[in-house]
Formats: C-alpha cells, structure tokens, sequence
C-alpha cells in the first residue's frame, strides 16, 4: 500500500501548570528535511525529537512546531526592570513626552529588545516523557493522514494503468495490419521502378528491414512494467523510488515503440500512452 508524503499531524498534552501542542506537517521531497521551532529551553532535546520524527516518517519536507503555553501561576518570563526604565528615559528624551503619557511609553518598552527575559530551565523527564508521547501520537496523526492521500492516489494509479494497459491492447490489435501494410508499400515501391529484381534478395532484405520495425519485445516488455507497477502499488511497503524507476522503464519502452511505428494509427495511440504515463509521473512525487 502506497502512502502520501503530504500529511498533516496534531496532539495536545496538558500538565499541571502548561499545555503543550505538537504540529507536524509534510511535503513531498527527494529526502528527508526536517525544520523545528520550539522554544529554547526544549532545545536540548531537539536531537532525540528529530530521531523520533525521522524514523517514522521516512521521507518528506518535514515542519515541526513545539508550543508551550503556560497555564499556571508561575513563568519564567521576568521584566528587566533597569533596562525598561533606561527604555523609557530615553523614548521620553527623544519624543519630548511628558510623564503623564507614560502608559503608552512602558508598552513602547516592553516590546524593545532585551525588556523582558525568560529563564532558562533544564527539561524534566517526566514532562519530556508527556512530551514524546504527544509527538507519537501526532505522528500517527500524520501517518493516518498519509496512508488515507496514498488510497486515493492508489486508486489514480490503477485506473491510468488500465488506461495504458487498454491502449498497449490497441497496439498489439494493430501491430499484424501495421506490419503488412508496411510490406505492400515496399513491395509497390519496387514494382514502380518497372525493374526486375532477384526475388530471393529481395525477400531477404525484406525480412531484414521489416525486423526493424517490429515491436515484439517492447509489447513483451511494457506489458511486464505494467503489471510490475500494480503489483508493487499493492505491496506492503510503500516505495515511491521503485514505482519511478519502473515508470521509467515504462516510457522507454512506449518512446521505442513510438519510434517504430511509422504508422499514424499506432502514433496517435503512443501520443495518449504518454500523457496517462505523464499523469502518473506527476502523481508519482509525492509518493513516499
């Protein structure tokens, strides 16, 4: 079973004196890219987070967002009283402001650099061990998430393979009439040079040039692909990169076939085997 690599997550812990939110959100990508924003004082654990993230999620542009909002009465936010003070001295200065206007200073200064100042706290364990099982619960999230995008992509894939599977029937209903076709030009050809000819050679060349032109195994082949694809699609494992590794063999084989033809009939058949086989590569990024 196939799964997506868009995929969003979300869980939510609440300790005694703050709640904590978990976002995890992915985006298709060649590998994996992890971005995480939390505050600083989570930042000593930021490693073991990103190797709980990775080995679940696999592959992905991966944005992971941790937030503490603080529900009871202590904080570790402190107000650099000296620091606002020397703020609204010189705000008061600058402008020319008298003090009854001071209100409207203060907030100008609580929002400057350096106003306000949050200690920073070693992480306990037991709130760290909350905060892992929010982030594997949000995983989950995601990856349910995931496998639901991968269904409907499945779904896509399979019927744009019966599509290209239809249409290889078409080419092989053709190809006899292509082949004689082909022949009775040559043959109308020579008889229009009003020149006798060694009928032996001649069908030996014949022979020769129509095997040029014959497509037996590239039918063999791309049938071979096809079912390939189904049958990994289906598989246990999603594999995004072997499902474009055989969609790369299926285009060469429709490219060789339409290199072949020189019929009209069959060309018109490989212009539409490459825009279903085009579909599928779209789809086929955001694959895991």
């Amino acid at each position: 079973m196939i799964h997506s690599m868009t995929g969003f997550g979300k869980s939510t812990v609440q300790l005694p004196n703050k709640k904590i939110s978990v976002e995890i959100k992915s985006l298709n990508s060649k590998n994996l890219d992890i971005n995480t924003r939390m505050p600083s004082q989570y930042r000593e654990k930021e490693l073991e987070m990103r190797k709980m993230i990775a080995a679940k999620v696999g592959r992905g542009k991966v944005d992971f967002t941790l937030q503490v909002e603080i529900t009871g009465d202590e904080t570790s936010a402190k107000i650099n009283h000296e620091i606002v003070k020397a703020y609204m001295y010189e705000l008061r200065d600058l402008a020319n402001i008298s003090n009854a206007e001071n209100a409207k200073l203060l907030e100008i200064a609580l929002s400057l650099p350096d106003a306000v100042s949050t200690e920073v706290t070693e992480v306990d364990e037991a709130e760290f061990k909350a905060i892992q099982n929010t982030i594997q619960e949000a995983l989950e999230n995601l990856n349910a998430y995931r496998k639901d995008e991968g269904l409907a992509m499945e779904k896509d894939f399979k019927h744009r393979i019966e599509n290209l599977q239809q249409l290889l029937e078409e080419v092989i209903q053709i190809d006899p009439e292509r082949i004689q076709n082909l022949r009775a030009k040559l043959e109308a050809a020579i008889e229009d040079l009003k020149t006798k000819v060694d009928e032996d050679r001649f069908e030996q060349e014949l022979v020769f040039y129509i095997e040029k032109y014959d497509i037996t195994e590239e039918k063999v082949r791309l049938a071979n692909h096809l079912s390939y694809f189904i049958e990994t699609i289906t598989a246990a494992e999603s594999s995004g990169k072997k499902l474009g590794f055989i969609s790369q063999e299926m285009g060469r084989e429709i490219n060789t076939i339409g290199s072949k033809s020189n019929s009209a009939n069959m060309q018109k058949l490989v212009v539409q085997m490459k825009d279903e086989l085009e579909k599928i590569k779209e789809q086929m990024l955001n694959v895991l």
